[in-house]
Protein backbone atom coordinates (compact mmCIF):
# COMPACT_ATOMS: atom_id res chain seq x y z
CA UNK A 1 0.00 0.00 0.00
CA UNK A 2 1.32 3.42 -0.72
CA UNK A 3 -0.45 6.65 0.13
CA UNK A 4 0.06 9.50 -2.37
CA UNK A 5 1.64 12.52 -2.21
CA UNK A 6 -1.59 14.20 -2.68
CA UNK A 7 -3.06 12.48 0.27
CA UNK A 8 0.24 12.65 2.36
CA UNK A 9 -0.53 16.66 1.47
CA UNK A 10 -4.07 16.80 2.60
CA UNK A 11 -3.20 15.10 6.06
CA UNK A 12 -0.53 17.78 6.36
CA UNK A 13 -3.37 20.28 5.51
CA UNK A 14 -5.55 19.29 8.11
CA UNK A 15 -2.71 18.86 10.54
CA UNK A 16 -1.74 22.08 10.26
CA UNK A 17 -5.19 23.57 10.68
CA UNK A 18 -5.77 21.43 14.40
CA UNK A 19 -1.69 22.75 14.89
CA UNK A 20 -2.86 26.03 15.23
CA UNK A 21 -5.64 27.70 16.40
CA UNK A 22 -8.46 24.98 15.33
CA UNK A 23 -11.25 28.40 15.51
CA UNK A 24 -9.21 30.81 13.52
CA UNK A 25 -9.02 31.12 9.82
CA UNK A 26 -5.64 29.89 8.02
CA UNK A 27 -4.54 31.49 4.60
CA UNK A 28 -3.80 28.52 2.17
CA UNK A 29 -0.01 30.26 1.47
CA UNK A 30 0.42 30.04 5.53
CA UNK A 31 -0.49 25.98 5.76
CA UNK A 32 1.35 25.53 2.50
CA UNK A 33 4.71 27.17 3.54
CA UNK A 34 4.62 25.56 6.84
CA UNK A 35 3.73 21.98 5.17
CA UNK A 36 6.44 23.23 2.50
CA UNK A 37 2.94 22.24 -0.07
CA UNK A 38 2.86 24.12 -3.77
CA UNK A 39 -0.17 26.88 -2.64
CA UNK A 40 -2.26 25.73 -5.86
CA UNK A 41 -2.14 22.35 -4.89
CA UNK A 42 -2.76 23.04 -1.73
CA UNK A 43 -5.91 24.79 -2.72
CA UNK A 44 -7.44 21.63 -4.54
CA UNK A 45 -6.44 19.69 -1.74
CA UNK A 46 -7.97 21.81 0.54
CA UNK A 47 -11.48 22.22 -1.82
CA UNK A 48 -11.35 18.59 -1.84
CA UNK A 49 -11.47 18.63 1.37
CA UNK A 50 -14.28 21.36 1.77
CA UNK A 51 -16.91 19.11 -0.29
CA UNK A 52 -15.66 15.87 1.77
CA UNK A 53 -16.83 18.46 5.25
CA UNK A 54 -13.52 18.50 6.81
CA UNK A 55 -12.95 22.46 6.16
CA UNK A 56 -14.87 25.54 5.62
CA UNK A 57 -13.58 28.92 4.20
CA UNK A 58 -13.67 31.79 4.66
CA UNK A 59 -13.51 34.90 2.55
CA UNK A 60 -12.21 38.43 2.88
CA UNK A 61 -9.02 40.05 4.89
CA UNK A 62 -9.90 38.05 7.78
CA UNK A 63 -10.75 34.40 5.97
CA UNK A 64 -8.95 31.51 4.76
CA UNK A 65 -9.25 27.47 5.73
CA UNK A 66 -10.73 26.33 9.48
CA UNK A 67 -11.76 22.64 10.20
CA UNK A 68 -14.86 21.82 10.28
CA UNK A 69 -14.91 19.35 13.38
CA UNK A 70 -13.73 19.04 16.13
CA UNK A 71 -9.71 17.31 16.18
CA UNK A 72 -10.58 14.50 18.91
CA UNK A 73 -13.15 13.27 16.69
CA UNK A 74 -11.58 14.10 12.87
CA UNK A 75 -9.10 10.51 12.34
CA UNK A 76 -6.48 10.19 9.63
CA UNK A 77 -8.59 7.17 7.49
CA UNK A 78 -11.45 9.88 7.08
CA UNK A 79 -9.03 11.78 5.29
CA UNK A 80 -7.11 8.89 3.58
CA UNK A 81 -10.29 7.60 2.38
CA UNK A 82 -11.73 11.56 1.18
CA UNK A 83 -8.72 11.95 -0.42
CA UNK A 84 -7.58 8.54 -1.75
CA UNK A 85 -10.66 6.26 -1.74
CA UNK A 86 -10.84 2.86 0.94
CA UNK A 87 -7.56 1.39 1.90
CA UNK A 88 -6.45 -1.51 0.61
CA UNK A 89 -2.92 -3.19 0.82
CA UNK A 90 -3.07 -5.83 -1.70
CA UNK A 91 -4.85 -5.71 -5.44
CA UNK A 92 -7.37 -7.61 -6.36
CA UNK A 93 -5.32 -9.66 -8.85
CA UNK A 94 -3.05 -10.74 -5.79
CA UNK A 95 -5.77 -11.30 -3.44
CA UNK A 96 -8.31 -13.29 -5.71
CA UNK A 97 -6.30 -13.96 -9.26
CA UNK A 98 -9.58 -13.68 -11.18
CA UNK A 99 -11.71 -16.44 -9.15
CA UNK A 100 -8.58 -19.23 -10.07
CA UNK A 101 -8.03 -21.65 -7.28
CA UNK A 102 -4.45 -22.39 -6.16
CA UNK A 103 -2.68 -23.42 -2.82
CA UNK A 104 -2.08 -20.86 -1.09
CA UNK A 105 -5.69 -18.92 -2.02
CA UNK A 106 -8.26 -18.59 1.08
CA UNK A 107 -4.56 -17.88 3.70
CA UNK A 108 -3.46 -15.03 1.52
CA UNK A 109 -7.02 -13.42 0.77
CA UNK A 110 -7.17 -13.63 5.13
CA UNK A 111 -3.54 -12.39 5.51
CA UNK A 112 -4.47 -9.02 3.04
CA UNK A 113 -7.62 -9.27 5.06
CA UNK A 114 -6.30 -8.81 8.39
CA UNK A 115 -3.18 -6.08 7.41
CA UNK A 116 -5.97 -4.04 5.85
CA UNK A 117 -7.89 -4.76 9.00
CA UNK A 118 -5.11 -3.34 11.41
CA UNK A 119 -4.11 -0.35 8.93
CA UNK A 120 -7.50 0.84 9.07
CA UNK A 121 -8.03 0.44 12.65
CA UNK A 122 -4.70 2.02 13.42
CA UNK A 123 -5.58 4.95 11.03
CA UNK A 124 -9.30 5.17 12.20
CA UNK A 125 -8.50 4.91 15.82
CA UNK A 126 -5.58 7.69 15.39
CA UNK A 127 -6.99 11.76 15.55
CA UNK A 128 -5.45 14.50 15.07
CA UNK A 129 -6.00 15.71 18.38
CA UNK A 130 -3.57 13.10 19.08
CA UNK A 131 -1.08 13.99 16.21
CA UNK A 132 -0.94 17.51 17.62
CA UNK A 133 -0.65 16.23 21.10
CA UNK A 134 2.22 13.93 20.38
CA UNK A 135 3.86 16.73 18.23
CA UNK A 136 3.58 18.87 21.26
CA UNK A 137 4.85 16.79 23.46
CA UNK A 138 7.51 15.71 21.52
CA UNK A 139 8.84 19.34 20.88
CA UNK A 140 8.37 20.22 24.50
CA UNK A 141 11.04 17.44 25.41
CA UNK A 142 13.01 18.37 22.91
CA UNK A 143 13.46 21.99 24.11
CA UNK A 144 14.03 20.84 27.47
CA UNK A 145 17.09 19.04 26.91
CA UNK A 146 18.41 21.87 25.51
CA UNK A 147 21.54 23.43 27.90
CA UNK A 148 24.15 25.98 27.26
Amino acid sequence: MRISKKCQYALKAIFELAWRNPGEPIKIHDIADAQRISPRFAEIILNELKHGGFVESRRGNEGGYLLARDTRELTVLEIIECIGGLISVASDTVKGNGGAVFPGKEAFEELWREVNNAVCEVCGNMTFAELVEFERAKRDRCAASYSI
